[in-house]
């Protein structure tokens, strides 16, 4: 076979038509490309914390490690609760006992009921209005995760069903009431918990001192008290099951 014979049939072959098989192969090699790419971008999306300092990373485990304790002590309450109505001796008292403490709980949470103990106090300042309604509710969510039992925004109480959205004239509309800064978030719960999840890195605080004239300060409170309550609303569509 000549030279010019194998060059002939080797251009031959790899201009001629691609089979199925070709095909396949290229598809998947496209595909796994395109996987590889994805990896690459997820995981220099999550990799933040490579370049987080020591301190900003020693205060992220702290609150995990805060967190972690809540839960358990948490556990051990509803255990112990669990013991107590099941043992023989008492069991009447008991469970009257924890129905009245499951009504002050439930009264907290519906914001029926006035409350009070250690918490933080959330003041911020916005005179030229560039804080909107998004940075609060996000303040409110991290402080629930934190394990906030009873907030009040600027003489509102702040229950799972109320609503915080930006008002049209200015300042927010929270639950129906127009508020006006400087805001006024008052929380009940753990105090170094509560401040510590509102200073995280690129948290709260952060956000907030990082729109034009505007500033956030965290007051630490030993005796905190929520006075703003909810007007306790018959469900429409919900009755109770037997």
């Amino acid at each position: 076979m000549t030279t010019e014979t194998t060059g002939t049939r080797l251009r031959g072959a790899l201009l001629s038509r691609p089979s199925r098989g070709r095909l396949i192969v290229a598809v998947l090699c496209g595909l796994l490309g395109f996987g590889l790419v994805t990896q690459v971008h997820a995981t220099s999306a999550t990799g933040g914390l490579g370049s987080a300092r020591t301190d900003d990373l020693i205060g992220i485990l702290s609150d995990l490690n805060s967190r972690g304790d809540r839960l358990r002590a948490e556990i051990a309450d509803l255990q112990a609760s669990e013991q107590r109505l099941q043992s023989g001796t008492g069991r009447d008292q008991a469970a009257l006992d924890e129905a009245r403490a499951r009504l002050n709980t439930l009264g907290i949470l519906t914001g029926t009921v006035a409350a009070r103990g250690p918490g933080i106090v959330l003041t911020v300042m916005d005179p030229r209005g560039r804080v909107g309604a998004a940075v609060l509710l996000d303040a409110v969510q991290e402080l629930r995760d934190a394990g906030a039992e009873a907030l009040q925004l600027s003489g509102v109480r702040i229950i799972a069903s109320t609503a915080i959205t930006d008002d049209p004239r200015g300042g927010l509309d929270v639950g129906g009431t127009r508020v006006t800064a400087p805001y006024r978030l008052a929380v009940i719960g753990g105090t170094d918990t509560l401040a510590q999840a509102l200073a995280i890195p690129g948290g709260v605080l952060d956000t907030v001192d990082g729109r034009p004239g505007a500033h956030a300060v965290v007051t630490r409170s030993p005796h905190l008290t929520v006075t703003a309550l909810q007007p306790l609303r018959q469900p429409r569509y919900a009755r109770p099951a037997p």
